[in-house]
């Protein structure tokens, strides 16, 4: 059988493969804060026809004669490049400009990662994903640096009113004021306006937190390789063996409010993938009909 036919079987796998990634980019073109990904092909097998040998005998060397049997799939990749930053007005949506992720929780002592800052507030405040997942953070006690205190992945808690310390309350009770609206700063810290037209909780001349008052901080997670990441759909990522474990701590991307990520897929170069995807298979399959007419030329020998 001619290797020729499973070299066209090979290129016709191999583009049936990127066409369903670049189908997939297309598809998610709308979609919040998605992350193209993209087919590379490596060469297959090979056959020595030739042996190499070296130069010996008053002749020179003779280089190897090699018939390749075809292409695979080498990778596909993700590309994490960000996306544009689109205004939305919501407060409760949230971009990252640079490098990070928000941590949800899927279920206890279970954890994802998002770019997906299209979030809401539940019945009693909680920060929450489309899907309901909550999202993470710590708190900060001001001490003149602003250390986190207390244990991470706490979830994130936007209240009706707070007390004069920040802690969530209910109004008229205690001191606790209602809450007009909230502000997250580029570096997650989370404080509110209340009824009083004062700013909860306090900061010092400094900008640091007044010693002793806390304040709710969201988190933003980084990853030695984020291209190593999980995806498992619903725009959630979970580590893997090869992303690195979470880094939090480090803001390295500022958060946006009232705003969202757009996809980072580029129509006019999917399309163009899309043509020669689709050339590449047609001439792959080309190649096999040809052989089967040289085949035919064969059996046609006897007549």
């Amino acid at each position: 059988m001619l290797r020729s036919m499973y070299s066209g079987i090979s290129g016709m796998k191999a583009n049936q493969t990127k066409m369903d990634v670049v189908g997939n980019n297309v598809a998610n073109v709308g979609t919040t804060a998605y992350k193209k990904t993209s087919a590379r092909f490596s060469d297959a097998l090979y056959q020595n026809t030739i042996f190499a040998s070296k130069p010996g005998g008053g002749v020179g060397g003779v280089n190897p004669g090699q018939v390749g049997i075809g292409t695979k799939v080498s990778g596909i990749f993700k590309n994490m490049l960000q996306g544009a930053i689109q205004p939305t007005g919501r407060p409760t949506d949230l971009a990252i400009d640079g490098d990070g992720f928000f941590k949800v929780q899927l279920s206890e002592n279970n954890y994802a990662y998002t770019r997906d800052g299209s979030f809401s507030l539940d019945e009693q405040g909680y920060l929450v994903t489309a899907e309901g997942y909550y999202v993470l953070g710590t708190s900060l006690k001001g001490n003149g640096t602003d250390k986190p205190v207390g244990t991470d992945n706490q979830k994130i808690q936007i209240p009706k009113a707070v007390k004069p310390d920040g802690t969530p309350g209910d109004a008229g009770v205690d001191g606790a004021l209602r809450v007009l609206s909230f502000t997250i700063s580029k570096d997650g810290k989370i404080s509110y306006l209340v009824e009083d037209g004062t700013k909860v909780p306090e900061n010092d001349a400094a900008g640091n937190l007044v010693a002793g008052k806390t304040q709710q901080t969201l988190n933003v997670s980084v990853f030695k390789n984020p291209e190593g990441l999980e995806a498992l759909g619903g725009n959630l990522y979970k580590e893997s063996a090869n992303s690195g474990a979470a880094i939090q701590g480090k803001v390295m991307g500022k958060i946006n409010q009232g705003a969202i990520e757009m996809s980072n897929v580029d129509l006019s170069e999917e399309f163009t993938e899309m043509i020669v995807t689709t050339r590449a298979f047609q001439a792959a399959s080309k190649v096999i009909t040809t052989s089967d007419e040289l085949l035919q030329e064969i059996v046609n020998l006897k007549r």
